[in-house]
C-alpha cells in the first residue's frame, strides 16, 4: 500500500474511490451513511444533556 498523508486529501480519496468495483462502492456508501447517522444521533443526544451543564450544581469542582 502506498504511503499516504493523514488525513488524506479529498483528491486522493476520490482517486481511490474511482478504482473500486460497484459492489465495493455500495459497501462504502452504506458505511458512510451509517457513520453520518451516528454523528446525527450523537448531536441530537448531546442537546438532551445540556441541562446537566449547570455550573451552580457542579458540587464536585
Amino acid at each position: 500500500m502506498p504511503q499516504t498523508d493523514f488525513p488524506p486529501r479529498i483528491e486522493d480519496v476520490k482517486h481511490l474511490i474511482s478504482q473500486l468495483s460497484q459492489k465495493d462502492l455500495l459497501t462504502l456508501l452504506t458505511d458512510i451513511q451509517e457513520q453520518l447517522q451516528t454523528f446525527e444521533m450523537m448531536a441530537i443526544a448531546e442537546s438532551g444533556f445540556q441541562e446537566w451543564n449547570d455550573p451552580e450544581e457542579d458540587i464536585y469542582n
